[in-house]
């Protein structure tokens, strides 16, 4: 009985959908006769049913997800997989659609008057647009260096800094909780060059090193600066996490060399395109010859993709609400971020099992208002005496989530991705809630 009152609540629920939007096509329908040719359009008309048909599949996504949770379906929260972005590019259409011709994009060279040859100008330009529109970094007197996102962009850079005529590999460095694969890609390779060295916080070698600095950092959401501060030490600040959504906005990084990645920027981790904004020439022209070293460039297609979709952000920004443009995707991002955190605070401060980090407010400039980091990774504790591994208590409840031995700290500690799908993230809600009573 209990099943058949659920399966027709759910029908009348999706029927009350269907209904509505109809009306509210029918309704464009009755504007346009009643005002006549210049109160009614095509456009119009097509721009209701869109908005019609999302509605009803963003109905059928949470009919969908209001399901029982029996307990046996795996949730993988070990990644940083930005699938949350799904939903407003849907809505988004055919906006960020690219057609690329069979001819096109068929020769190695993007530029070549460009140091950086692979390098689209259509991208570069887009890149400049983005930064100069958030105010999140300087692009004046920076080389633009493209890459297969910015893993590879990252060992470019380890590349072009290390001497190359040391008697040993220069130390890399970075503050723990540290991001998780700066050691296995530092180490992968052997390299002579550079060599991993641990925690910036108890580095006391002599000599020159590599210290990363993660801004918001990965994975606790803190905003990080270089903690050794010696003679020698060559900073590379990853900034994939500053952007609006993720933290407020409060000035322009003005750094030597700085990396992003479309992946975090937009959620189009699939597109696998990061740049860097690069000071020393000399430091940009090692960094493209290790790239065109290793995989002779980098797609064209994606950075013709890439292109088109920062441009609609752009656009989506500076004329919020158009026709061409759609809703802000800043704004949307970052009221998604903002119900995601305070749904997961709810859920953990209901107990004392686990803890989450406290963040400080700041202004940004972005926004133009007073905002809380709502980092896209959670650094949860459990707080639990008789609990000393985290991770494996969540793999218990068939959680994966990112144990804190990978970022340099203890296992008391996991990271949680707070980009998955909406009906995974309610899922995890709801097990984080069973666990605490």
């Amino acid at each position: 009985m209990a099943n058949f009152m659920s399966i027709c609540t759910m029908r009348n629920l999706l029927v009350l959908s269907l209904a509505l939007n109809l009306s509210l096509i029918m309704r464009v329908f009755y504007e346009g006769e009643k005002h006549g040719p210049r109160g009614f359009s095509a456009q119009k008309a097509d721009r209701a049913l869109e908005k019609a048909a999302h509605a009803t599949q963003r109905t059928l996504v949470s009919l969908s997800s209001s399901g029982q949770d029996d307990g046996e379906k795996l949730i993988n929260l070990d990644h940083g997989d930005p699938t949350m972005y799904e939903s407003y590019w849907q809505q988004m259409g055919e906006k960020t659609t690219v057609v690329i011709p069979g001819w096109q994009s068929m020769s190695y060279f993007s530029d070549v008057k460009n140091p950086c040859w692979f390098l689209e100008p259509e991208f570069a330009k887009q890149v400049v647009r983005l930064h100069n529109l958030v105010g999140n970094a300087v692009t004046e007197g920076r080389q633009i260096v493209v890459g297969t996102g910015s893993s590879q962009l990252f060992l470019a850079a380890l590349y072009a800094l290390a001497p190359k005529d040391a008697s040993e590999p220069i130390s890399v460095i970075s503050a723990a909780p540290f991001y998780s694969s700066y050691p296995s890609m530092t180490d992968y390779l052997k390299s002579g060059l550079y060599k991993w060295a641990g925690d910036a916080r108890s580095f006391d070698k002599e000599g020159p090193y590599i210290e990363l600095v993660t801004s918001p950092n990965n994975p606790d959401g803190f905003v990080r600066h270089s903690m050794v501060n010696r003679t020698g030490g060559i900073l590379v600040h990853d900034l994939a996490y500053y952007w609006p959504q993720y933290t407020p906005i409060s000035s322009a990084a003005d750094h030597d060399l700085t990396l992003f990645t479309v992946s975090k920027a937009t959620g189009h981790a699939g597109t696998r395109i990061g740049w860097a904004l690069v000071k020393d020439p000399e430091v940009a022209k090692k960094m493209i010859k290790f790239i065109e070293l290793s995989t002779i460039g980098v797609s064209r297609d994606s950075q013709l993709r890439a292109a088109r979709i920062l441009e609609v952000i752009i656009n989506s920004s500076q004329n919020p609400g158009g026709p061409e443009s759609g809703e802000s995707f800043f704004k949307i991002s970052y009221h998604f971020m903002a119900e995601r955190w305070q749904l997961l605070r709810e859920a953990v401060n209901k107990g004392r099992f686990f803890s989450l980090p406290d963040f400080q407010q700041g202004f940004c400039q972005f926004l133009n208002q007073v905002s809380q980091p709502q980092p896209a990774f959670a650094w949860l504790k459990c707080e639990d005496e008789g609990v000393e591994d985290c991770e494996s208590l969540l793999r218990g409840h068939k959680i994966l989530t990112r144990g804190g031995r990978s970022f340099g700290v203890g296992p008391k500690y996991v990271r949680v991705s707070m980009l998955d799908r909406d009906h995974n993230f309610n899922l995890f809600l709801k097990r984080l809630a069973s666990i605490q009573t």
